[in-house]
This record gives structure tokens, C-alpha cells and sequence, in this order.
């Protein structure tokens, strides 16, 4: 088959017969991008949701937004479907640096990605030869200007659609059934390409063939910075903007060519955000409600009737319209009664901040970012490994609520999934269905906080400091001042900023009770001490009334991560520490604990063998404090004998401990002295 064939519109129409290529409008593609991906189910704050794979993808993915990708694939599979959704536009609303922008510039990505394979291209179509009509002057060829597929114009390839219909069915081979779809999907020509498609006509008298010589079948362009098929438009200042940019306008330069003063193709509308992603494209409107009045006033109709008009000349268009506004904004265009209208146009989707600090941990490495970081004097600059866990924590607590039924840090675990003593998910679920019912956003669950941007922020004063390039080390304690300063600097509203700062302490507190767990592991020269420890006591209160204990207290069991056989020796004078720690006075109280820890070995074993209550803070600080009372007499005096080294032996375990936390621990010199001096002094003690 010759070039000059393959680019003929009856190849295109053979090539969809037969699958090669596809008529599909911009939802059912972005659907089909997304739902023939693996999906799993996930719970989140203890209602189920879907993951969908393909957003976790890449080496800067998106992380968290459950609810909110959920949000946004029922909305085009609803549009694809033909329900209400394709007569919206769908909107993210939330606070600055929480990932809107990012998931929507991560979908146009995905989507250009699709679109350049074989099977999912989009096509087009342009007329050549057109300064043979003699009204085009030098033009002689001419692109549709929204990017029609060449399904619409085989649709519209006589006046009258059964004999249109008549003819797909004859000359291709298209059943009644594959009609209906794709009428289904129909369009209009746009005016200018049904204007010069009737020119075109007049010319050859009508002969199909002769007509069908004018037309020639491309591939849209998927270059990103031509803002084709994913087009961004940012709101601009009140004076610089105008329609123009969203539309186009009447083109000087085509009115020198064009003698037919009614030729809509004298407008060129690619001046315009809209046409140039018009074929099953995405138009991202970033900030959409800070634009001026009579630009929403243009979304309202590009939105509703999916068409851009200019003079009485309309342009159906197929484009997926997504939109950000942060909150704002967003009431303040709300408070004005009479732009009711717009928002009733728009699926407004309200962006939550990511409460999980687990997977904060994942977006603090963003904001720390990837690239080896150096020191003004290009040494290179070390990473406390206690750093991300604090920083993450921090931003994490000042995205959570108050709430009488849980406290910060018992909120903080559960929406990690993680155990929080007798409280359940179900109380967390309470607390959420709670908040969600206020009308006012920002006081809702997770809607307000330091966000991404604030995070990066803190971490970009704790670089500049010079104690960090003096000692070569990102110290975690300075992240705590750098977010002090952020918080006092760009927090404007006081009761925030109060909330804020009490968050930063708690936020210490945990920081030092992992510092306390650090400190035992490099005293025992172990980086896992303290975990063992705790499964021991776990393991010790599953043996304890076996039937097969002997007098030695010798209690064997299967280690569900190996399968192996081991005996573990039962040590009730331990347990009894611990559970003392615990404050469980009473047998009542010690049952009723030991039983909930073996309810929860029980159902997190038997979906993950790894499990080891290292997320069960208050038992590891039991643990912990057991540990080091009875191994070194008290965390006092081993206090005592890493800020006294005076004497030989005290030096020797200093020495011992900073040797293990450079070579085990992943500590450099500075940091893991740092950390002593830290473990040495009475501050944030909870």
C-alpha cells in the first residue's frame, strides 16, 4: 500500500472496521486508560477504596489520594457511560500544596503516554489543494482546527445522514450495530472545515471520489509543548486575559488569503487554549476561579454544550475539562449568589491533605528530593536516618483534627492503620463522618495543615543553616526549628498557628521515645534489639498457658517469617515489667491487655508474616524502658555514663555506641554524636 493510500480517509475507515484504530471520544479513552490497568482494594480510614495501578507508576508517582482518584474515575467512567458527568467539568478544590496540581499534570502525562501507541493514536484530518477553489488565495492546505477525528467528518460526508449511513454500510462494510455506536459519539462538522467541506463540493459537482482527493488523514500531534491533546491554561491578571485566550480570535493574516468574507475559517481558533486539545484531549484550567467574570462566563458554555462559539459560528469540541482552585478562592466566587450557575456545571471534588504518615514518608523524600545533596563547600551532606520519620510525623499531626475521642497520636496511627491501644478504626471512622459534616471545608478531616510546599520549605532552611553545612549532616532535631519558623512565617491565622505549635511538641515527644529504641539498639550493638525484645513479649504471652510448658518455662513454637522451629524460655518477671510500664495494675487489666495483643498477632499475622508491633508505640516504650533499666541499671545512669567520660570504661562505651551507630544504624560522625548529646539532656521528655 503506497504513503498516498494509507493517508486516504477509506484506509482510516478500514483500519477502525478491522480494530487497527479507534473512534473513541476523550472519556471513554481516558476510562479505558485506567480501569484496563490492575485495580486492587484498599482500606482507607476504615471504608474500603479502589487503587488503581496505573497512578503508582514511575519514580515520582502519585502518592495517597484514595478517595479523590476514586472520585475522579467514577466521574469519566460515568461520562463515558453517557451520564450527566460529560456535561461537567470536574474540579479539585483544597488548600495550596496538597497534590492537585501535580495529579493533574500526572494524568495528562499518563494520557499522552496512552495515546502514542498504535492502537489508542488519535487521528485527524486536513484538505490539501485548496488554492485550486480560488477563494483561499495562496492557502493550499487547510488542518481542522479542532482536531476532528476522521470519523466525524465520515459522518457527515453527505447532507443527509442516511445516505450517509447508506454508504458506510456499502462501502466499508460497517453493521447496523457499529453505526449506532459511533452515531452515538456523532458530531457536526466544526463550521469552518463543514464550510470548506460544502466548498468542496460546489467545486467537484458533487463526485464523492473527487471530493474525498481533497482530504487527507494525519495523526494529532502529541508534542507537549504545543499544548495538543493536554493543554494547560493558568489564570492570568484581570487585564491580560480575555476570552481570545480561551477561544481565538479573527486572524489579519487569513483575511489577506480569504476573498469570502463569510468563511468561518478566517477565525483562527488554535490562537485558543480549547482547540488546540478538541480531539479528545484534556484542558486543564489551573486557578480556574480567579479569572475574571466573563471568562467563567465562557466555561459556563464551553462546559454545558461542549462547543466553542464565536460570532454564531460553533465548533463542537470533545475534551475533558479539569479544573483547580484552592479554597479560597473557590468561597469567595461561591459568597457572589450570582455565579450559581458555573459551580452547578462542575463535579467539585474537595482535596484532602495525606494523613497517612506512612506514606508521608514517601512525599517527604520528594520534597528532600533524589539528587545526592552537597554542602556549599561541595562536601557531601549526610541524612539523619530519624529525619523523614520526624518530619513526616510533624506535617502529618498538624493535618489532623482535635477530636474528644482520640488524641493526636491515636488518630495519627489509625489513619496509618496501625493499632492504637483499645481504640479501633471504627472510632476513627465516627470521628471523620463527624468533621465531614461541617459545612465550612477547612474543617473537615485532613483539609487543613502544612502542606507539601511547607514541608519543603522547612527543609530548605534546615540545608541553609550553617550548623548543616558545618557538621556535614541533615540533624533531625533542626528540622523541628526550621518548621517552627515556617509555621511563624507563613501561618497567618493565630489558632492555627497555636495548634501547629503544639503539634511540633508531641511530634518531639515521639522523636525522642524513637531516640530512647535507638539508643538500647546501639548499647546492645543490634540494630533490631528492641524489636526482638517486643516479639519475645508477645510470644511470651501467647506460650504462657500452653499446655505443652514444662516446669523449665521452655516454650516452643513456629516463627511465622521463617516456618522454622524455636523455643523461646518464658520470663513472667519480665512480662510482669513490661505490662507494669503499661500501668495494667490489676490481673483484670493485664488479661484484658494480653488478650488484645494476641486478637491482633491473630489477624495481622495471617495477612502479613513480617509483622513485627513496632507500630504500637506505647508497648515498644515499655519495652524499651524494661530494657534499659535491667541492662544498664536505669537509662539514667546510662545517661550518666555518655555525658560523664571522664573515666576509661565510660570513654570505651561511648566509643562502643557511636561505632555501631556508623557501621548499623546508618549515623554519620555528626549526627550520631548529635544524638547522644540529645539522649543526654531532660528535653521533650513526655
Amino acid at each position: 500500500m503506497t504513503g498516498t493510500e494509507t493517508n486516504m480517509l477509506q484506509h482510516h475507515l478500514n483500519s477502525v472496521k478491522s480494530g487497527d484504530r479507534r473512534f473513541e471520544n476523550a472519556f471513554h479513552s481516558i476510562a479505558r486508560m485506567i480501569l484496563e490497568d490492575d485495580i486492587q482494594k484498599v482500606v482507607v480510614n476504615g471504608k474500603t477504596a479502589y487503587d488503581f495501578s496505573i497512578f503508582r507508576r514511575g519514580k515520582k508517582h502519585i502518592i495517597g489520594m484514595y478517595e479523590e482518584i476514586n472520585s475522579f474515575v467514577s466521574y469519566v467512567k460515568d461520562a463515558s457511560e453517557g451520564g450527566s458527568s460529560k456535561e461537567m467539568a470536574f474540579v479539585l478544590v483544597g488548600e495550596p500544596g496538597n497534590g492537585k496540581t501535580f495529579f493533574v499534570e500526572y494524568l495528562c502525562s499518563l494520557y499522552r503516554r496512552f495515546l502514542s501507541s498504535d492502537g489508542n493514536r488519535k487521528y485527524t484530518f486536513r484538505f490539501n489543494k485548496m488554492d485550486l477553489l480560488g477563494t483561499y488565495g495562496r492557502i493550499n492546505m487547510i488542518e481542522s482546527q479542532t482536531y476532528e477525528d476522521p470519523m466525524i467528518l465520515a459522518m457527515n460526508l453527505f447532507d443527509d445522514p442516511d445516505e450517509t449511513k447508506t454508504y458506510l454500510a456499502q462501502e466499508i462494510g460497517f453493521s447496523d450495530a457499529e453505526l449506532d455506536a459511533f452515531y452515538e459519539d456523532y458530531r457536526p462538522l466544526g463550521a469552518c472545515s463543514g464550510y470548506i467541506w460544502n466548498d468542496i463540493r460546489n467545486h467537484t459537482g458533487g463526485d464523492l471520489q473527487e471530493m474525498l482527493s481533497f482530504v487527507e488523514i494525519i495523526p494529532v500531534p502529541l508534542t507537549e509543548s504545543l499544548g495538543t491533546v493536554t493543554g494547560k491554561y493558568p489564570a492570568k491578571d484581570k487585564i491580560t486575559s480575555s476570552a481570545v485566550d480561551l477561544l481565538g480570535e479573527e486572524s489579519i493574516q487569513r483575511l489577506l488569503h480569504i476573498s469570502d468574507t463569510n468563511n468561518p475559517y478566517r477565525f483562527d481558533l488554535r490562537r485558543g487554549a480549547l482547540a488546540r486539545v478538541a480531539g479528545g484531549g484534556i484542558h486543564f484550567s489551573d486557578e480556574i476561579y480567579k479569572n475574571k467574570k466573563d471568562l467563567v462566563q465562557v466555561y459556563l458554555g464551553v462546559i454545558q454544550n461542549r462547543t466553542i462559539e464565536i460570532d454564531g459560528y460553533k465548533w463542537p469540541i470533545d475534551t475533558l475539562i479539569l479544573a483547580t482552585s484552592n479554597n479560597s478562592e473557590f468561597n469567595r466566587f461561591l459568597a457572589e449568589k450570582e455565579e450559581a450557575p458555573i459551580v452547578d456545571r462542575c463535579r467539585i471534588c474537595y482535596v484532602a491533605h495525606n494523613t497517612n504518615y506512612k506514606l508521608q514518608k514517601l512525599l517527604t523524600n520528594y520534597a528532600i528530593g533524589s539528587e545526592a545533596k552537597t554542602t556549599y563547600t561541595k562536601e557531601n551532606l549526610h541524612q539523619d536516618p530519624n529525619l523523614n520519620y520526624a518530619a513526616s510525623v510533624s506535617a502529618i499531626l498538624s493535618r489532623l483534627p482535635r477530636s474528644e475521642k482520640l488524641t493526636p497520636i491515636e488518630t495519627m496511627k489509625l489513619a496509618a492503620g496501625e493499632v492504637a491501644g483499645e481504640k479501633s478504626i471504627k472510632t476513627l471512622s465516627e470521628v471523620i463522618d463527624d468533621l465531614n459534616q461541617d459545612p465550612d471545608i477547612t474543617k473537615r478531616f485532613g483539609q487543613k495543615g502544612l502542606g507539601q510546599r511547607n514541608l519543603g520549605r522547612a527543609l530548605q532552611l534546615l540545608v541553609e543553616s550553617s550548623e548543616t553545612n558545618e557538621g556535614e549532616c541533615m540533624f533531625t532535631y533542626d528540622i523541628f526549628r526550621a518548621l517552627e519558623r515556617v509555621i511563624l512565617d507563613y501561618v497567618t491565622d493565630a489558632n492555627d498557628r497555636a495548634k501547629y505549635l503544639e503539634d511540633l511538641k508531641i511530634s518531639k515527644g515521639l522523636y525522642r521515645e524513637r531516640i530512647m529504641t535507638e539508643m538500647f539498639n546501639a548499647y546492645m550493638d543490634e540494630p533490631y534489639a528492641i524489636r526482638k525484645d517486643v516479639m519475645n513479649y508477645v510470644n511470651m504471652i501467647i506460650g504462657i498457658d500452653a499446655e505443652n510448658l514444662g516446669a523449665d518455662r521452655m516454650w516452643k513454637y513456629k516463627d511465622p517469617q521463617t516456618g522454622e522451629l524455636k523455643a523461646l524460655k518464658i520470663d513472667e518477671r519480665f512480662i510482669n515489667s513490661v505490662e507494669e510500664r503499661l500501668q495494667l495494675k490489676t490481673d483484670e487489666q493485664r488479661d484484658t491487655f494480653r488478650t488484645s495483643i494476641r486478637k491482633i498477632y491473630g489477624q495481622k499475622i495471617s495477612v502479613d508474616p513480617n509483622y513485627d508491633f513496632m507500630d504500637n508505640l506505647e508497648l515498644v516504650k515499655a519495652v524499651t524502658d524494661v530494657r534499659l533499666k535491667s541492662d544498664i541499671a536505669g537509662a539514667g545512669s546510662l545517661i550518666g555514663a555518655l555525658a560523664n567520660r571522664t573515666n576509661e570504661e565510660n570513654q570505651k562505651l561511648y566509643d562502643r555506641m557511636i561505632d555501631t551507630m556508623l557501621n548499623k544504624l546508618g549515623y554519620c560522625r555528626t549526627c550520631a554524636q548529635k544524638t547522644i548529646e540529645y539522649f543526654c539532656t531532660q528535653e521533650d521528655e513526655s
